[in-house]
This record gives structure tokens, sequence and C-alpha cells, in this order.
């Protein structure tokens, strides 16, 4: 899982890099992406401060312990794009000092050959010249040449310096970015071992409420209010006016030939499902997929228009898309979204990356598809396989 995330990352860091140019030290690709983390980080801290201020259930203890993964990831996230951008800046600097050092070698040279030649005339007056020189054309010719000699002088002198001072400056970055790309990849390492902690202490967790009657009834008792409290989010929605591109294809006309957001296997399904050791029966509302391989992104199912994108308790990050005509696709356990509340996007378009905060089944996506607020069973509407 940890390898998984870790792939997920890169691939994003390599997404910014493709956002600026090839060549060059533009690195705003990066920085975009490093100012957006830092707000993901902000926002996952302030959500386990809301957390924390809540009463402890064992639901909380699992969102606590998920949340802290979740913060531990967008910090190695941090790293990891500060790694890129480190790495870029490096190979900017690795083919720049070569050829800083061969401009300075050129101008050295051409700095060489002036003073020479201004050592064998000497740096004589307009006097001494004029009692060299046999007629006055040529003490005008050789005055003008050796004054022109001598401001070239200066001005090769003035480009040695400036590259060498930019030389130096090189030389310098090289030396403190590889440092900083050291310290970097040590910090990265010291998450990933956090990271690996907090998975262990999350399958135990998870553990425990899967083989303690109490536990695991009390958890299901707060998923079902949560999804109470969806269903009022839904009645919310269902009256607010969303514009869709006109024409564009009803979702009805889709049923049954849906793309699947992610590739994987359905571990959860819609209906009723019976605890194999307490015989707890429990209704689910949409269909959970775990991802196959390493790929976790979302992709919608239609287009349609995003009209909430946010934390919902019990759903982890929960991402809606109304397609028109009182239907609707949801989309819960985001790690998260690549697509922003008002956002009008395409079938099969990426919208998030499946995580883990809320499930209690591990990296999943939790897939919902309903008309208006009746939930309908997703494998219905998705293509069969």
């Amino acid at each position: 899982m940890v390898m998984r995330f870790l792939r997920t990352a890169l691939l994003l860091a390599a997404a910014a890099a493709a956002a600026g140019p090839v060549c060059g030290q533009d690195t705003s690709g990066f920085d975009q992406r490093l100012a957006q983390i830092r707000r993901q980080i902000q926002e996952v801290r302030d959500r386990i401060a809301t957390e924390e201020s809540r009463k402890l259930t064992t639901l909380s203890s699992l969102e606590r312990v998920i949340l802290q993964k979740s913060l531990i990831r967008k910090e190695l996230s941090l790293f990891t794009v500060r790694m890129a951008k480190t790495s870029q800046e490096l190979a900017v600097l690795r083919r720049t000092i070569p050829s800083l050092r061969a401009r300075l070698e050129r101008e050295k040279a051409s700095m060489e050959k002036t003073l020479v030649t201004l050592y064998k005339h000497g740096r004589l007056s307009t006097l001494q010249l004029f009692f060299r020189t046999e007629d006055i054309t040529a003490l005008v010719s050789e005055s003008k040449n050796l004054s022109v000699l001598a401001g070239y002088q200066e001005e090769i002198l003035g480009r040695y310096k400036a590259t060498l001072d930019e030389l130096t400056a090189a030389e310098k970055d090289l030396e403190a970015k590889s440092s900083s790309l050291e310290k970097l990849i040590g910090e990265a390492r010291s998450k990933r071992r956090e990271l690996e902690e907090q998975e262990v202490r999350h399958k135990r967790l998870i553990g425990r409420i899967q083989k303690n009657k109490s536990a695991y009834e009390e958890t299901i008792r707060e998923l079902e209010d949560r999804a109470r409290q969806l269903k009022q989010l839904m009645e919310k929605l269902l009256r607010q006016e969303v514009v869709l591109p006109v024409p564009f294809i009803p979702l009805y006309e889709r049923k049954g030939r849906l793309p699947w957001p992610v590739e994987g296997r359905v571990v959860s399904r819609f209906g009723l499902e019976r605890h194999p050791q307490f015989r707890t029966a429990t209704r689910n509302n949409g269909i959970d997929i775990a991802p196959a391989g390493e790929d976790a992104v979302v992709k919608a199912v239609h287009g349609g228009r995003v009209v909430f994108a946010g934390a919902f308790q019990g759903y982890g990050n929960l991402l809606i898309l109304d397609h028109g005509l009182n239907y609707y696709s949801l989309y819960g356990h985001c790690s998260e979204f690549l697509a922003s509340n008002g956002d009008l996007v395409e079938a099969e378009q990426p919208v998030g990356v499946a995580g883990d905060i809320g499930s209690l089944l591990g990296v999943t996506l939790y897939l919902e598809i309903r008309h208006k607020t009746k939930p309908q069973d997703p494998l219905k509407w998705l293509l069969a396989r």
C-alpha cells in the first residue's frame, strides 16, 4: 500500500514537471503542486483537530488513524515533489556549469591575447607616441587603436569576472542543492517508516472492529447515521439548479453501458450484506471497488458537473456529480480530488484518487448511483464483466 502511494506521488510529481518547459530552470509546475499539497496538508490538520474535538467512538478512532495516515501521505508527497524539483534544478546546474567553465576558458584566452598586445605596445602617453611616430596620420591611427584595445581589455575583464562570479555561484548552488536533496531523501525515508507504523496501527484497529461484535455494531450504527446525513445532503442538492451543456446524453440512456470508474474488484455489493461471523445485516447504498494494480485514479462514469467535493464523515473525501434530470454519481473514500466543485467534467475524465479515509475495507472507491435521493445498484449501470 505504501509503495502504491509512492508511485502515485511520483506520477503526480512528474505531471508537475511536465507542466513547465523541458529546458531551463522553470519550476512553476512544481511550485503550483507544492502550494496545492501545502493547502491539502492544512485541510487534513484542520480535520484532525475537528475529529479530536468530537466524542471518541470506534468509528472516530478509526477516522483519526486514517486522517493521520493521510497527513503523513501528504507530507511524503511534499517531500517527493520537493525532491523532483531539486533533482531538476541539479540537472540544470550540471548542464550549466561545464558551459560556464568553457566560456570562462574562452574569455581567459581572449584576455591573455589582449594583455600580451598591450604589453608589447605599452600604455604610452600621446607625447611619447608623437616622438616615435613618423607622421601625424600614423600617430592618430596608433593612438586610436591602442585606445580601442585598452577599452576592449576593460570589457573582456568585466565579462571574465561576471562569468567567474556566475560559475562560483552555480558551484555553491550545486553543493547546497546536493546537500538539500540528501536531507530530503532522509526525511522521506523517515516519513515512509512513520506511514508503515500507521498502516500497522490501522490494520490492528480494523481487525478489532471486525472481530469484536460490540465495536462492529457501534461502527455500523454510526455509518447508518452518516448515510442519513448523506440523504439530507442529496435533498439539498436536488433543490439546486445546475446548468449542463446542451445537448447532453441523459444518464438513463447509458444504463448498463457506463464505464467503470476504476479498474478493480468489487469487495462490497449493493443491498443487504451479512457479517460472516456476527450474521449482522447491513444495507449498502453503493459498492466498494478495490483498485487493481497500482492505478487508483478515479474517472467519471458519465459527463456532468461537480456539485460537491469535500470531506463527509463516513465517506472520507466525497465527490458528487450531477448528470442532469436528477441523476447523480457519488465517489467516496478519495485520497485526493482531481476536480473541484463547479467543474464540468466529461465521461472517463479523472476526478480523484481512491483512498481509505472512511473505509473499513482499505484502499477502495465507494460508488453510488442515485436518482433523486434513491440509491440504485451501480452494477446494473456499469458495463457487465
